[in-house]
């Protein structure tokens, strides 16, 4: 697989709603494997495998982050959280701040009054939005000097991820969630090319799931099936693990399709897959939000464990790799 690929997908800021770049280079890898993408009318990136797609198969290209909501009066930054942003997991994380100019500035997510040597409760307050800043890397003093440099009210807020790939195959990495998913969408396109197949199957990168609402529309009309590969949970109580590919029973929005999971499970024993069975306890996917929306849709719910998620998570390129393998065998199993 070409985890170069995962590498730049990560690097390309992309929070729900500035997603325009990401789902370009989506867009992109897909053109040059030999097929023809199209975009929805509110951005999301789809491409049919062949003629009258009877399954989705969607991961999503959006990520958490925040946005400017006003400058204090020393030239800091206010913010508020574009999706399920986690503050203990991002604190002194490095961040980029992109203006409508087009302008990117650097900064840091830090706690009111940080110092340790003035600060006597450091330890012990809450990590909320209205005790956090971003400290930007310019000479400002004042919310004129900030105003000065083009900031505005709006502007997005992207975090640095940090991608390191190690020696053992873990990969470690801001944004697993869920852009290790679309490495998965782009590897299914490869290698249904190059096997020469034409599949009633529809690629689908969604770019507003962390938001609620990236996979309610904008499939084809002949979609039966929705496959959703997204980050497998691993944390107490959830027997996922980043090197298994997760099958999601049921999340915070109630249970998925009972006969596609148990296809799933099955494919997976037959063909030696390594996976876990979970159920979610807080947690909502492009499937969700696509049964919310009224789709008549049988929904599953797969793809590698991630741990730590919406902090400083981590997988392993084996369950990326048992993710793709699942895939293409519940692919070949559709009916002719």
């Amino acid at each position: 697989m070409n985890y170069k690929l995962l590498q730049k997908l990560v690097a390309i800021d992309s929070p729900s709603g500035y997603t325009h770049e990401a789902s370009q280079f989506a867009f992109d890898v897909l053109s040059k494997v030999g097929w023809k993408p199209k975009r929805s009318n509110k951005g999301a990136v789809k491409c049919t495998l062949g003629k009258k797609p009877t399954l989705a198969i969607a991961a999503h290209l959006d990520t958490l982050g925040a946005v400017v909501t006003g400058i204090n009066s020393d030239g800091t930054l206010r913010i508020s959280k574009v999706g399920g942003l986690e503050l203990n997991g991002h604190e002194g994380g490095y961040c980029r701040i992109r203006t409508l100019d087009d302008k990117i500035y650097t900064g840091t997510l830090l706690l009111n009054n940080p110092a340790a040597h003035v600060n006597s409760s450091l330890k012990t307050q809450n990590r909320v939005i209205g005790n956090m800043h971003i400290r930007l890397d310019e000479l400002v003093e004042s919310a004129i000097d900030t105003e000065r440099l083009g900031i505005r009210v709006g502007d997005y807020i992207c975090f640095e991820p940090h991608y390191t790939e190690t020696e053992s195959g873990f990969i470690k990495s801001r944004y697993m969630d869920n852009k290790a998913g679309c490495l998965v969408l782009f590897e299914i396109a490869k290698r249904i090319k190059k096997e020469g197949l034409a599949v009633p199957v529809e690629l689908f990168f969604s770019n507003y799931e962390e938001v609620g609402h990236g996979g309610t529309c904008g499939y084809a009309s002949t979609i039966k099936e929705l496959l959703v590969i997204d980050m497998g949970v691993v944390g107490n109580g959830c027997a996922g693990r980043e090197t298994a590919c997760s099958i999601c029973a049921k999340d915070s929005s109630g249970p998925y399709d009972y006969a596609f999971r148990k296809k799933l499970v099955q494919l997976a024993e037959k063909n030696n897959i390594p996976y876990a069975i979970d159920v979610y306890p807080f947690y909502g996917s492009d499937g969700s939000a696509a049964l919310r929306a009224g789709n008549d849709f049988r929904v599953g719910l797969i793809g590698p464990g991630v741990s730590a998620s919406h902090g400083v998570e981590r997988t392993h390129k084996k369950g990326i790799e048992a993710t793709v393998d699942l895939c293409m065998a519940y692919i070949k199993a559709l009916p002719k």
